[in-house]
C-alpha cells in the first residue's frame, strides 16, 4: 500500500490551503484515514482523523479552522485548512488502516508533505 501526499506549500497567516492523500495497492477495506503533522523539533501529533463511517475528530488547536473528509470510492482523504496561524508549520502526513479479509489492521503513512505559514 502506498500513500501519495499533496497540496502543501507556502502560505500567508490567513490563509489556506487543502491537502490531498490517495492510497493506492492492494487495499481491501479503508478503516479510518487522518492527518498527522511533525513541527521541528516536536514529536507527530494527530490533527484530524476520520473513521469509516464519518466520524471525525480533530486536535483542539485546529477545531474550527480545518476540515477532514474522505473519498472512498478514490481512496482519499483530505484536509482542508484555513485561517492558517505560523504554529501551524509542519510536515504534514496522511494515515491510512487498512483491514483484510482476514480481520488483519495495518496502518499506513504517507511520505509527508511541507506546510510553511509565514507570519
Amino acid at each position: 500500500v502506498q500513500l501519495q501526499a499533496s497540496g502543501g506549500g507556502s502560505v500567508q497567516a490567513g490563509g489556506y490551503l487543502r491537502l490531498s492523500c490517495v492510497a493506492s495497492g492492494n487495499i481491501s477495506s479503508v478503516n479510518a484515514m487522518g492527518w498527522y503533522r511533525q513541527a521541528p523539533g516536536k514529536q507527530r501529533d494527530m490533527v484530524a482523523i476520520i473513521s469509516y463511517g464519518g466520524y471525525t475528530d480533530y486536535a483542539d488547536s485546529v477545531k474550527g479552522r480545518f476540515t477532514i473528509s474522505r473519498d472512498d470510492a478514490k481512496k482519499s482523504v483530505y484536509l482542508q485548512m484555513k485561517t492558517l496561524k505560523p504554529d501551524d508549520t509542519a510536515v504534514y502526513y496522511c494515515y491510512v488502516q487498512t483491514r483484510s479479509p482476514a480481520g488483519r489492521i495495518s496502518d499506513y503513512w504517507g511520505q509527508g508533505t511541507l506546510v510553511t505559514v509565514s507570519s
